[in-house]
């Protein structure tokens, strides 16, 4: 149909040697338990993301003034850099204190790996259980045994655009199909304006996922992960057909910078649209002080009204971990109430637990709360943040996209995808 530059690969061999290097040794001299500290490793390094953390660390260190806390942050949107560096730090046996991943099937590798410990009993100990959905404490047991603590929830599906923008573009309601939304762009390529701005590869997994849910519907969007779905049906394939015609009308072609820079051009009124999750809120309100309404608005992506994609950031004790008591002290502050309200009003996020306020939302953040809430609410998982798909299955997908973005072939995008998941 047509061909793409593929996006700028980023090569994180210079700065996998020096983090392993400045790392390395990170057991106890001599074996004993070394000074009172904890290294944390995530990938909430960025603007939007990095705030959030920064409220959670010091709501640690109000509690433990005597813990040194190191922030082991690796930046990249979704955390592939960081997973790349952890994997090596694991492989080696220099494991942080506890280090991030996603709820779900993301976590399955590390498990059976033996790499992670087994946080059963700690729950049963906080008396955690009672303290989050029954749908998180789910997604996040494998094997009968429970093995992180989710600190968020985050929502994928969701269009995030400039009204001004829009709006001098004579558009006056937002696309609820995605066939809307291609009838929208021809409007803004028009008027020289980028109807959809996209991130580097991982934004653009982030994308097909919620155009297959946009066009399949909650239930056959959950099948295409457990089976139920043939990927090689009419349906999918019309699917991605679709979401090879909304990707043309992106800015793929000249991606640079990761989910931030994408959503700079919709400020900027160069760009309309992104489909980007809801930690976008914090950087646009703020990191760049943004008002909600004015400057930006949101609504859920083309075709998922009533749904929720959900993705959910957690942290693990690794086996072997260093400074263990400090560890587990860590691990409380993420589940406790305080903590997470403190991290999710910087972040742009939602406390997993449920007894959160509701005061504490505004704007945005206000309508996902009521949404999550919401009995009548579909949830599903999201593949690109690991709730439904384990890594060995998101690096094939990322060698299907990579391949396609190079030659552009619908047909063959969905035979890989068969492939990998049937």
């Amino acid at each position: 149909m047509h061909r793409r530059r593929r996006g700028p690969i980023i090569l994180l061999v210079g700065l996998l040697l020096a983090v392993v290097a400045a790392c390395g040794g990170g057991g106890d001299e001599g074996g004993a338990q070394a000074a009172d500290k904890v290294e944390v490793f995530s990938w909430w390094d960025g603007p939007g993301e990095k705030e959030g953390l920064e409220a959670l660390i010091a709501y640690f260190k109000r509690d433990n003034p005597t813990t040194e806390f190191i922030n082991a942050a690796v930046a990249g949107g979704a955390g592939g850099n960081a997973r790349t560096v952890l994997s090596s730090r694991l492989a080696a046996g220099d494991p942080p204190d506890s280090y991030q991943t996603h709820l779900g099937l993301e976590q399955t590798a590390d498990i059976q790996a033996g790499k992670v410990e087994d946080l059963t009993a700690m729950y049963q100990q906080n008396g955690w259980r009672d303290k989050f959905p029954a749908s998180i404490l789910e997604a996040g047991t494998i094997g009968g045994k429970i093995y992180s603590v989710p600190l968020t929830i985050h929502r994928s599906n969701v269009l995030w655009f400039n009204p001004r923008t829009v709006k001098s573009a004579g558009i006056t309601k937002p696309p609820t199909t995605w066939s809307q939304f291609l009838t929208v762009a021809a409007k803004l390529k028009a008027k020289n304006v980028i109807p959809l701005s996209i991130g580097p590869s991982w934004t653009q997994k982030h994308l097909l996922e919620n155009v297959l849910l946009g066009e399949l519907g909650p239930e056959k969007y959950t099948g295409l992960w457990n089976g139920k779905t043939s990927w090689r049906g009419a349906d999918v394939r019309a699917a991605v057909t679709m979401f090879d015609k909304v990707l043309a009308m992106s800015d793929v072609d000249s991606v640079g910078g990761d989910w931030q820079s994408a959503l700079d051009k919709m400020i900027t009124g160069d760009a309309a649209y992104t489909v980007m999750g809801d930690w976008a809120d914090a950087y646009l309100g703020r990191a760049k002080s943004l008002k909600f309404k004015v400057d930006y608005d949101a609504v859920v992506s083309p075709g998922t009204s009533g749904v929720f994609n959900f993705l959910s950031d957690t942290f693990t004790l690794p086996k072997g971990a260093p400074h263990r008591a400090a560890a587990e002290k860590w691990l409380a502050a993420c589940a406790s109430l305080e903590g997470q309200e403190a991290l999710a009003v910087k972040k742009g996020s939602l406390p997993a637990r449920i007894d959160t306020d509701k005061s504490k939302y505004h704007d945005y953040l206000a309508t996902a709360l009521a949404a999550w809430q919401d009995p009548a609410t579909v949830v599903v998982g999201s593949m690109t943040h690991g709730v439904v798909v384990d890594t060995a299955q998101s690096a094939e997908v990322d060698t299907a996209l990579a391949a396609f973005e190079e030659k552009g072939d619908a047909g063959a995008l969905v035979e890989a995808l068969a492939s990998i998941f049937e």
